[in-house]
């Protein structure tokens, strides 16, 4: 082991090639390398060289690989707990251009597949084999593997083993054929990869182990896969026929009655595996219906068949003369079988099967007439009885009449004794030589263990031992009912049961958390009536004792740090009593002095007002002196408009030397000026009035300024004195509570048994301020 650290790659080499001669067929040597970390130096060396682009040493490493594992159960747990099932992906990422691939490459990659399938292989324990299978899928490994089998370009030989190792690792897995079944080629459209196998399948121009490898592939795809079952049913079914896109049961049907024989034998073969254990799909075939020629009606896939079994070698086909027949007998074994509706439609229309089981032909010949006993057996032992003429009675006595039981028995044991039989028997993977040695499948063979015994018995029952035998079976099937009516009860009465056990284990923590809950507040209860009872007996002593010792020692329950910080308390709550008085104060002289402001800016507001008022009725007495004034000078101004006109008349009429009328022109002159300077007079006087009415009315709008201010500092002060006559209401209130303090502290201090002074005078003081306070609330309430 050792060796393959060797930095001399010589030497390191050879050390592999002895490990695999080593390791050959030697189950302790191999848990002795694989337990000296042999898994992890072959990986390592493996990446290292390139992974399938490696070398020899690649080989080497891979053949030393497979020596360790195979049919090594200890070594495949610890390969796959090692977590190296993960490191086997980048050994599959090839890329998109797959052509010109060497020949050690192919030779690499075909081992690393090979090495795949030993872990998963059918022959391995089914749970280690599932247990890979899981890791496979987790890892992305099937994933890759899918990649590789629908790439373009890729080897035959790698494509084959691909499709294999594929095979394996989806067997029995429903994660990995779920999988699997969503994968689809790079096709446009795209197509599921079920149908592109199957398209190669049923293609005669392909490689007979590609044929074969894609049919494993698809027996794999249905084992234990009751969904996978359905699915491929229902491409057949009428309702679910999409014309438009080809069909994995379209494949199947065209494989199953084309004229190349090893087609008919992979379809039938094929077909029987999405029948294997499930009743119900058996049921459903029976539903569909094939077109044979345009203008003859429908037949059933069931009559189809047994036409071409009752043809023979009528029909010209490529390949074995009996093939075609084996396969479609294996096809019809395994759908009537466990189906008494398949067996009842089978006889309906059957042909002639003891004609065919008589004939006296070749050894190939013998075989079919092996499955042509083993198919009436079949129908003897799951008639149900519901056609009189074939009754099960009456198929015994067919076969006794015709060809006697004991040449009927010695006829189905022709199967078992075939060539063919015992090499299908061996394991799943069909593996033929070449295609007419194609005869058997593997669980084909299983089924002909199982019915077997049980035709032979059903043969050589009497009538009478059949009506035991029924009335045995309606018992049985009572039993089975009654059995599963009380299996179901005791399965209800099993979940009740544990939900009942569920609520008492629920129950049970809550009621030990409860006991916890008790027992701790027990504890702090007996706790507490320590610490009481020490109380006690320490207040007794110091009751009994009390001195100037003393003065250190607890005094119910308080130290004298104690009592010292209380009083320290009361004088701070005693200072901040005496400020609080000295803010309540103030803020009553703040009061006072804004009620007395607002009442004499009140009172200038008003005396204002009544001046404004006296100046505008003296302004209107002024205005009616005016008017009067102004309506004397008009009427003056008239008549001495009419005087100069009679003076102008005068003047004209009268003689040069006539002194008389201009003597009381001039009269009539003066007494105008005269009243012309009266006017101006008048004038100058409405002048000085309008001057002395413009100064009022600017005081006048000087006042109403005034007032509107006043009126505006009388709401602000107004605002003020509610606000402070809150503030003095919450300073009470503090009041109260510090001398409630106050109070309790005293109490608590002459409990203590310190000497407190009285305070008489403070509560005197304390009235005293109250009574001020009533009386500022009453002139607030007069304002």
């Amino acid at each position: 082991m050792d060796l393959l650290d060797d930095s001399r790659e010589v030497i390191r080499n050879d050390g592999l090639l002895l490990l695999q001669q080593l390791t050959k067929g030697n189950a302790a040597i191999q848990k002795i390398v694989a337990f000296e970390n042999a898994f992890e130096r072959l990986l390592d060396i493996i990446t290292e060289e390139g992974n399938s682009d490696g070398g020899i040493v690649v080989e080497d490493c891979l053949i030393l690989l497979q020596n360790l594992l195979k049919y090594n159960n200890s070594n495949q747990n610890f390969f796959k707990e090692g977590s190296y099932i993960q490191r086997m992906k980048p050994w599959f990422e090839v890329g998109d251009d797959n052509s010109g691939w060497s020949a050690q490459k192919v030779t690499n990659l075909h081992l690393m597949l090979q090495l795949v399938r030993v872990l998963v292989s059918p022959m391995n324990p089914p749970g280690a084999t599932s247990s890979c299978q899981k890791v496979m899928y987790q890892c992305g490994l099937l994933q890759q593997l899918c990649i590789i089998l629908m790439a373009t370009g890729v080897p035959a030989d790698i494509l084959t083993e691909t499709i294999n190792t594929v095979s394996e690792v989806i067997r029995g897995s429903q994660i990995n054929q779920d999988y699997f079944a969503s994968v689809n080629a790079p096709s446009n459209p795209p197509r599921p990869a079920i149908v592109v196998l199957l398209m190669s399948m049923v293609n005669e121009r392909q490689p007979f182990v590609l044929r074969c490898a894609v049919l494993y592939c698809f027996q794999c795809f249905l084992y234990k896969n009751q969904k996978g079952q359905a699915e491929i049913v229902a491409t057949l079914l009428p309702s679910t026929i999409d014309a438009t896109s080809l069909s994995a049961g379209q494949l199947l049907c065209g494989g199953l009655f084309s004229t190349d024989s090893l087609s008919n034998w992979c379809a039938a073969v094929a077909l029987a595996h999405a029948l294997l254990e499930n009743s119900t799909q058996k049921e459903q075939l029976l539903r569909v219906q094939l077109a044979t020629s345009i203008g003859n009606p429908p037949v059933s896939l069931l009559q189809q068949c047994t036409n071409i079994l009752s043809q023979g070698d009528k029909i010209n086909r490529r390949g074995s003369k009996v093939q075609t027949r084996v396969g479609l007998l294996m096809l019809l074994c395994t759908w009537l079988s466990s189906c008494p509706i398949a067996v009842t439609h089978f006889l309906h229309n059957a042909a002639n099967l003891t004609a065919q089981i008589s004939e006296n032909l070749g050894e190939e010949e013998q075989l079919v007439q092996g499955l042509c006993a083993l198919l009436l057996g079949i129908c003897i032992y799951y008639n149900d009885n519901s056609l009189e003429n074939n009754t099960k009675e009456k198929l015994k006595q067919l076969i006794e009449k015709r060809l006697g039981k004991e040449i009927f028995i010695e006829k189905l044991s022709f199967i078992n004794k075939h060539e063919c039989y015992s090499k299908a028997a061996q394991k799943p993977q069909p593996t033929f030589s070449n295609p007419d040695h194609m005869m058997f499948d593997h669980e084909f063979t299983k089924l002909v263990k199982e019915l077997e015994a049980v035709i032979i018995k059903a043969v050589y029952k009497s009538s009478e031992e059949d009506k035991k035998e029924e009335e045995v079976k309606k018992s049985l099937e009572q039993h089975d009912n009654i059995i599963s009516h009380y299996k179901n009860v005791i399965r209800e009465q099993d979940t009740q049961l544990e939900e009942l056990k569920q609520s008492v284990s629920s129950l049970q923590a809550k009621n030990e958390q409860l006991q916890t809950t008790v027992s701790q507040q027990l504890a702090q209860i007996q706790q507490h009536k320590d610490q009481y009872n020490v109380l006690k007996v320490q207040l007794g002593k110091d009751n009994q004792h009390h001195n100037a010792h003393n003065s250190s020692a607890q005094v119910n329950g308080f130290q004298p740090e104690e009592v010292s910080r209380l009083k320290e308390e009361i004088e701070e709550l005693k200072k901040q009593q005496d400020l609080l008085k000295g803010e309540l104060s103030e803020k009553n002289t703040l009061i006072q002095n804004l009620s007395s402001q607002a009442g004499s800016q009140t009172e200038q507001a008003t005396g204002g007002s009544e001046q404004v008022s006296e100046l505008q009725k003296e302004i209107e007495t002024l205005r009616s002196q005016l008017y009067v004034q102004s309506s004397e000078i008009n009427r003056l101004q008239t008549e001495r408009m009419e005087l100069l006109q009679k003076i102008e008349a005068n003047a004209t009429a009268a003689a040069p030397g006539d002194h008389a009328p201009q003597a009381k022109n001039i009269e009539l002159e003066e007494k105008v000026a005269s009243l012309l300077r009266e006017l101006n007079s008048t004038k100058e006087e409405l002048k000085s009035v309008s001057e002395e009415r413009a100064s009022l009315k600017q005081e006048l709008d000087s006042v109403r300024s005034t007032a509107a201010i006043l009126q505006d500092e009388k709401l602000k002060l107004t605002q003020e004195v509610s606000e402070s006559k809150k503030e003095q209401d919450d300073l009470l209130i503090l009041l109260a509570d510090q001398d409630q303090k106050i109070l309790s502290l005293k109490n608590k201090l002459k409990e203590l048994g310190e000497q407190v002074e009285d305070e008489d005078d403070l509560e005197s003081g304390d009235a005293a301020d109250e009574d001020d306070l009533d009386d500022d609330d009453g002139r607030e309430d007069d304002m």
